[in-house]
């Protein structure tokens, strides 16, 4: 039994579950490429990533309520921005483009604090859900930014998908949030 009826619903989620998938299979690869003193910090992240995309199919095929849903995909999803983006963000020339991601990437998690925070998340609006997808794809493209800003190396595309995954899942997310608000 499948929770999502309408087509678009199914292809949202579909979509985005093929499309990280594929990302963190690229990224595995690259690890194995590399070498696990290289790449480590994307193992990591993949775990995470991985863990969100399950729920994902779990939540789909009604293993999981929206409750544990919400939960556990919120804290994956903080803690991939908090490791990624707070604690350990990518070393930047530019001091400005540090500081302005920086700044994206706590205002990512203080949103997501406050949607799960709510006892009623149901309530919540569906721009705000997009307002959650949307900042990260801000922060997606301002690393993206920085690393044409670099010189192009054969590391770079693994970079650059790597960048995109979260955005990916998190339109995932959202668009498994909205869905259950129709």
């Amino acid at each position: 039994m499948i929770r999502f009826k309408r087509r678009s619903d199914i292809l949202n989620v579909g979509v985005t579950a093929l499309s990280a998938t594929l990302s963190v299979g690229i990224m595995l690869y690259g690890v194995i490429h590399y070498g696990l003193d290289e790449t480590w910090p994307e193992l990591v992240l993949n775990l995470f990533y991985i863990a969100a995309l399950v729920m994902m199919g779990l939540y789909s095929f009604n293993r999981l309520n929206s409750n544990q849903f919400n939960y556990w995909s919120s804290v994956c999803v903080g803690i991939t921005v908090l490791l990624r983006d707070i604690l350990f963000p990518p070393p930047m020339d530019y001091y400005a483009l540090h500081l302005i991601c920086l700044t994206l990437s706590v205002l990512l998690v203080l949103m997501l604090l406050y949607f799960y925070a709510r006892k009623d998340w149901e309530t919540y609006t569906k721009r705000n859900l997009w307002l959650i997808f949307a900042v990260d794809v801000l922060i997606a493209s301002f690393y993206n930014y920085h690393l044409m800003l670099e010189t192009v190396d054969e590391y770079t595309i693994y970079l650059t998908t790597e960048i995109w995954i979260r955005p990916t899942i998190t339109y995932g997310l959202v668009a498994c949030y909205v869905s259950e608000l129709d």
